[in-house]
Order: structure tokens, then C-alpha cells, then sequence
């Protein structure tokens, strides 16, 4: 699969599932653009108001809720009587800290995109090893949803030790035919179905990295929820890494922004290129302090929805096998993290339909949203996320859910080719 979330007026994917961003473009009378945020309202009003969901994100409440909840909980994280932060300094440089503590590095940089974390860690790189090409997995996120940032702003160019739907082997980076400055690795590989390697797989691969002189950099947008497949703490993981970006609001339920930590001289030449690509923000506040929050109240729990993952997961596999859908898959069968994927022989406004219309009627989400593009003709894929407000759902739950779900599938007939 190379596509499952839509593409843009470039061609490229637009990134989320979650943020729920996306509309048609326009056509000569706007109404594309009306349609798609009149259903954009419609989907946010049906999942506020269901009283069972796997999980909830930032971008579905409402201004005034984000802003009160934040002010509520902002205290037990930093001192609210400091200063606000200018440029970088005060709780933007105690998030900086932090981060860089619990990833085992010594330094870190706050950045207001992980778009932008990435391509400043990879030119720096490029300057450091002589050699502009980074080695990395078609799908990941700098190839498909940052409309060719790296080649286009920063002078990058991309190489693929592979094109299967997973990272590479460290048989394929020894034997990638081109050299590389750099090997990035997306951990998880997230448009692939969130999928990781083994932890013995992972080492083999940053050595046979170090055995072609490259360095390595983590693309660790969802690093945080990764330490349960591998059984082992962030900062061990991290280490195998000469850098790595994480992100606060993909996981964390942070507002927004990202962290790249490193060696101390790496980050300070960050530093200096984030100031040149415009991410010197005057204040940062809000985004800093939701971002602590997260570290103190979701990173602990990520654990807990890493194994309830798998709960839900077996069981949406026997409920679906047993419902009257023509055929089903999930994948991987046994979620690598809180994130999956659910695959049915359905066009995606039938799916999306179905999904909708059950949360209205019933209270319950099951699905969110289902996509068409990329994938084979009448078929659809959706991404699961289990959080703490799927913790409560059993076996049992996930079936009736199922169950009500296709119920609504117009003859539970796969849509034709």
C-alpha cells in the first residue's frame, strides 16, 4: 500500500487521519470546500457526542475546552508565576531539557514541526558526512506527506534500500547501490500499519548503517509508544541513534511541535538553521506546556494502551471473520503498538457512511474515518487507536460494535471493481 490517506493538489498524501484537516479543492463556486467542512462538522458532533470511543484527539474539542483544560492542569508541570518564554527560553527550554534527559542525549531543540526537526537534523548531517542522500523507506513521512521538502527546501536527496511495506533489512542497507550520508528510520513505519522490526533486527540494521559510514537519525513522530514491542527503555533505543525527533501531539496529546535531540553540536547548528527556516517563534508557551503534560500524564500510560491494542485487535478479527463482510484484514494481526490497520472490501463513502451513521444512532465509535486512495479498486483501510478511552472496551464490546456496524453495510456486499 502506498496510499491510505488521500493525496493533495501535489499528488502527495496529505498527513492525517487523526487531524481530520483535509477538503476537496474548490470548484468555481466553493461548494467542494462548503460540502467538505459541512461533513467535517457533522463527523466532530457525532464523535463528541458518542458515549463509547477508542480513543480521543486534541482536534476534536472545542477552543475554549482546549484553552480551559490547559490553564487547569498547566501547574503541575511548571511554575505559572515564571515568565512567559521569548524566543526559546524558560518552559520551552524546560521541555527541551526533559526531552533530552528521558532520550539519553545531551542536548535538544524545540521545534514548531517535526517537517522542519527533520530536514534541519538531515542537512546538518549532510554537512557533517559530505554526502546529501539519506537512505529511507518509500513510505515514510519526508516522501509522501511533506510535498518534497527535503529535495525541494533543503537540498536532500532520497534513496530506498527497499519498497516493501516495512523498514529495511540490514541485508538491503549493505546492499543499497548508491551511498548515503544518512539511513533514517521511522519508528513506527507508520503507513506501512504502524509496523516495527524486532529489537535484534533494529541493531543489525543501524550497524550495517555504520559499516557504509552513514550516521543514523530516527524519525521517532511516535517513538514514545515503541519501548513496550522492543522491551527495552527510550533512552536504549534512542541510543542506537546519532539523532532522533520526536513529536508531542501525535501521541501525547499535545497541542503541537517537536523536539530533535543529539550531541550538543548538532543541536547548537540546529539551533542556528531553525532560526534560518523561520521556527524561532516568539512564544511557545502553550504548545510547550501541553507538551509537558504529556510527558507526565500519557507517557506513562502508553504501555496500557499498547496491550489494549492487541485486545482489540484479536477481538475485531473474530467479529469480523464471524460478521457477514466477504473477507477482512488487520494488520499487523497483532498491533506493534496502540496503531493498526483494518482493511474491508468496501468503497470508503460506504464505510464512512456506515461508521457515521453508527456513532449518531448508537453513541458508539467503532471507525473514524476510511480511505480508498492507493488501495486496490472497492477497497478501503482505516487506522485504529486505542487510548485511554479504550481501555474499558471488552471482547465483547468490540463485537456488538462489529456487529452494529455492518448491520449498516448496504447488503454487506463488497462494492465492485
Amino acid at each position: 500500500m502506498t496510499d491510505t490517506n488521500g493525496t493533495n493538489e501535489y499528488g502527495k498524501q496529505s498527513e492525517p487521519d487523526d487531524l481530520d484537516h483535509r477538503t476537496e479543492p474548490d470548484g468555481p463556486d466553493g461548494h467542494n470546500r462548503q460540502d467538505g467542512q459541512d461533513e467535517r462538522r457533522r463527523r466532530l458532533a457525532a464523535w463528541r457526542a458518542s458515549d463509547r470511543v477508542l480513543s480521543r484527539v486534541s482536534a476534536d474539542r472545542r477552543i475554549g475546552e482546549r484553552l480551559a483544560a490547559l490553564a487547569e492542569a498547566a501547574g503541575e508541570v511548571h511554575d505559572l508565576d515564571d515568565w512567559t518564554d521569548v524566543y526559546g527560553n524558560g518552559v520551552v527550554a524546560e521541555l527541551e531539557r526533559r526531552t533530552a534527559a528521558l532520550l539519553g542525549f545531551p542536548a535538544a531543540a524545540f521545534f514548531p514541526t517535526g517537517t522542519m526537526a527533520q530536514q534541519v537534523a538531515l542537512r546538518c548531517w549532510a554537512a557533517r558526512t559530505g554526502n546529501a542522500t539519506v537512505a529511507l523507506h518509500p513510505q515514510a513521512h519526508p516522501e509522501v506527506h511533506e510535498r518534497s521538502a527535503f529535495s525541494v527546501v533543503s537540498g536532500l536527496r532520497t534513496v530506498h534500500p527497499t519498497t516493501e511495506p516495512r523498514l529495511p533489512t540490514a541485508d538491503e542497507v549493505r546492499e543499497c547501490d548508491e551511498p548515503f550520508g544518512a539511513l533514517m528510520l521511522e519508528l513506527p513505519l507508520r503507513d506501512a500499519g504502524f509496523v516495527l522490526p524486532t529489537w535484534d533486527e533494529l541493531v543489525a540494521v543501524v550497524e550495517a548503517a555504520r559499516e557504509r559510514d552513514a550516521v543514523v537519525h530516527f524519525d521517532g513522530a511516535r517513538l514514545w509508544e515503541c519501548a513496550p514491542h522492543f522491551g527495552r527503555p527510550l533512552d536504549e533505543i534512542a541510543s542506537l541513534a546519532d539523532s532522533v525527533y520526536v513529536s508531542f501531539y501525535k501521541s501525547l496529546d499535545g497541542m503541537s511541535g517537536a523536539v530533535l535531540a543529539g550531541p550538543a553540536p548538532l543541536i547548537d547548528e540546529a539551533r542556528a538553521w531553525r532560526h534560518r527556516y523561520g521556527g524561532q517563534l516568539f512564544q511557545q508557551y502553550p504548545a510547550a506546556l501541553s507538551a509537558l503534560l504529556g510527558l507526565e500524564r500519557e507517557l506513562p500510560r502508553l504501555p496500557s494502551y499498547v496491550a489494549h491494542a492487541k485486545v482489540v485487535a484479536a477481538a475485531l478479527t473474530d467479529a469480523l471473520r464471524e460478521s457477514a463482510v466477504p473477507w477482512s484484514r488487520i494488520h499487523p494481526p497483532v498491533p506493534h503498538t496502540h496503531q493498526f490497520q483494518v482493511w474491508l472490501p468496501y468503497d470508503k463513502d460506504v464505510l464512512n457512511e456506515a461508521a457515521l451513521t453508527q456513532a449518531e444512532e448508537t453513541g458508539v465509535t467503532l471507525f473514524r474515518r476510511w480511505f480508498s486512495e492507493g488501495c486496490p479498486p472497492g477497497v478501503s483501510v482505516t487506522e485504529m487507536t486505542v487510548a485511554s478511552e479504550g481501555l474499558g472496551w471488552t471482547p465483547q464490546d468490540v463485537a456488538e460494535a462489529v456487529s452494529e456496524f455492518v448491520r449498516r453495510l448496504p447488503g454487506s456486499a463488497p462494492a465492485s471493481a
